[in-house]
């Protein structure tokens, strides 16, 4: 049986003086660019036990770098170069080609949740077979996970991704209000820490990612 299935990873190639920018004045530009790859492999690693388990391939959105450099980084994975603009048109964008595409259910991750497992990437498909959205929530007001069914995506893209403000502590509550308001289902995963700004660092050394 083919899969409609799709996980779809946003990162960035780690460049020194160009990832986790928010980090560098705190651990340099060397060692931030050094957490960005760490990070970026360890959901790797969960996305190939996703395949292997469940049969739901992955396809990296990545930006900075090269296809060519992505894949002698992370091997042999497809890679999707992420469309210019803000964080909404570059994730509807690569939910449109994951539709395109003929699958049936997208699930979009970013690469900076260390406690992210196949076992939740699972989770949040199996959501997605009786629900429209699955989401998942980070502990700075983001989100780290959302996932869709492509026959409710005409009309999710409006709500999920225009004028919002990205990087701010109401993108959660902002998303499921519209949702809501919207009477559209959707299915709420556990909340999880990212690594994003310094006073995320004592969390990262946890990971044992410094």
């Amino acid at each position: 049986m083919i899969c409609c299935d799709r996980l779809l990873l946003f990162t960035r190639y780690p460049e020194a003086g160009l990832s986790k920018t928010r980090l560098i004045p705190t651990l340099g530009a060397g060692s931030a660019a050094r957490l960005q790859r760490l990070l970026t492999e360890r959901i790797a690693v969960e996305a190939n036990i996703l395949a292997k388990n469940h049969g739901i391939p992955t396809v990296v959105h990545y930006s900075g770098g090269s296809r060519e450099k992505m894949a002698s980084w992370l091997g042999p994975l497809v890679y999707e170069e992420q469309v210019g603009g803000d964080l909404g048109r570059r994730m509807q964008a690569a939910f449109v080609h994951a539709f395109s595409d003929g699958m049936t259910a997208a699930v979009l991750v970013g690469s900076d949740i260390p406690d992210l497992s196949a076992d939740l990437l699972a989770g949040a498909f199996a959501a997605l077979r009786t629900t429209n959205v699955a989401i998942g929530p980070s502990r700075d007001g983001g989100y780290y996970l959302i996932g869709m069914r492509a026959e409710a995506a005409d009309r999710l893209y409006p709500l999920l991704f225009k004028q919002i403000a990205w990087s701010t502590t109401e993108v959660f509550a902002l998303t499921c209000a519209r949702l809501e308001k919207a009477e559209l289902d959707y299915a709420v995963m556990p909340t999880l820490q990212d690594i994003d700004t310094p006073e995320d660092l004592t969390f990262a050394r946890t990971q044992g990612l410094l």
